[in-house]
């Protein structure tokens, strides 16, 4: 089963989209996690402020992130690590919204990403009472983790949609999107090239 991705999450020190204070990446190859990285990221000037609330999400404090690598230090990284997949993330707007948030913020350009959203598949896999990520990682087969650290929030969303694309029969993370009919996003250039060759010259202007 060819299903191949990278699955996200960031954890942010407060409601900016710039604010980014953590991140963890699964990579999959042929519906098996084979690689994990995560880091603490040191949010912008003006987007650094740790919120209490926040805090007791996920732990992270401003001493933990003094001395890592900056938003613009550290894209290459990850786009690196990325590698061309497409992205999934739970609830993927706001992980999408972090890297679109992050760059303008920093003075960098968007970079190009295709993503699908693990929570919308599990909406349409699962019967369940919540979507939240510990309860459809369990649906999954996937539990005990620990919510709110970023890598194993990654692992559980890149379980979600292994496990949904055996539930689906899809060959593909493509094939899965499909078969749920969950669209396939995109940020960066691409977004804008996209829109432009659906929507015409004039969505150019929408960005």
């Amino acid at each position: 089963m060819p299903v191949n991705f990278t699955a996200i999450d960031f954890e942010t020190a407060n409601s900016s989209s710039a604010s980014a204070c953590s991140v963890g990446l699964a990579k999959v190859r042929d519906g098996i996690v084979v690689d994990r990285v995560a880091w603490f990221i040191q949010p912008a000037p003006g987007h650094d402020a740790f919120l209490s609330w926040n805090i007791k999400i996920h732990g992270i404090r401003p001493s933990d992130v003094v001395g890592a690598a900056t938003w613009a230090e550290q894209l290459p990284d990850l786009v690196a690590f990325a590698g061309g997949d497409h992205l999934v993330a739970h609830n993927a707007g706001f992980d999408l919204g972090v890297i679109s948030g992050a760059s303008t913020v920093a003075g960098l350009a968007v970079p190009d990403f295709t993503y699908v959203c693990s929570l919308q598949v599990a909406r349409r896999t699962y019967q369940l009472d919540s979507y939240r990520l510990p309860v459809a990682a369990m649906a999954a087969g996937f539990e005990g983790f620990n919510h709110h650290d970023a890598l194993a929030d990654a692992e559980a969303c890149a379980a979600i949609m292994i496990h949904a694309a055996k539930r689906h029969d899809a060959d593909t993370l493509e094939d899965l999107a499909r078969i749920a009919g969950v669209k396939i996003g995109a940020i960066g250039p691409i977004a804008t090239r996209e829109r432009a060759s659906t929507h015409g010259p004039m969505a150019l202007n929408q960005q």
